[in-house]
């Protein structure tokens, strides 16, 4: 439980800082969100990096979205759109979350 809001946390963190701080408008906000999806696919067993990786990536795109929305229409008229956007960032989770669990199942073997 505790890695899972972890997870909710450390994406929610991220997606205001990368909307609103740091490399705003470029690519080079990838590198700190990919770090902290491997991170957290490494932090935990297959299954729960796996989902905890998706829970990071849909919270991250998600309040990424929010963070950066500065339309003119109302904001609750595009989270429909942002939530499924944040369906594609915890697909991105996902896989993320995996190798972060297949690089640390890989270190475990070279030590053995």
């Amino acid at each position: 439980m505790i890695k899972r809001i972890a997870s909710i946390v450390v994406g929610a963190l991220l997606g205001i800082i990368g909307a609103r701080y740091l490399f705003v408008g470029s690519w080079l906000t990838l590198i700190p969100w990919t770090i902290a999806g491997l991170a957290i696919g490494y932090w935990g067993q297959r299954r729960e990096s796996i989902i905890n990786g998706g829970i990071y990536g849909f919270t991250l795109a998600f309040v990424f979205m929010i963070a950066g929305y500065s339309g003119s229409a109302s904001l609750i008229s595009r989270l429909p759109f942002f939530a499924l956007l944040g369906v594609v960032g915890g697909i991105c989770g996902l896989i993320l979350g995996f190798l972060g669990f297949a690089v640390k199942d890989r270190v475990h073997k070279v030590k053995r």
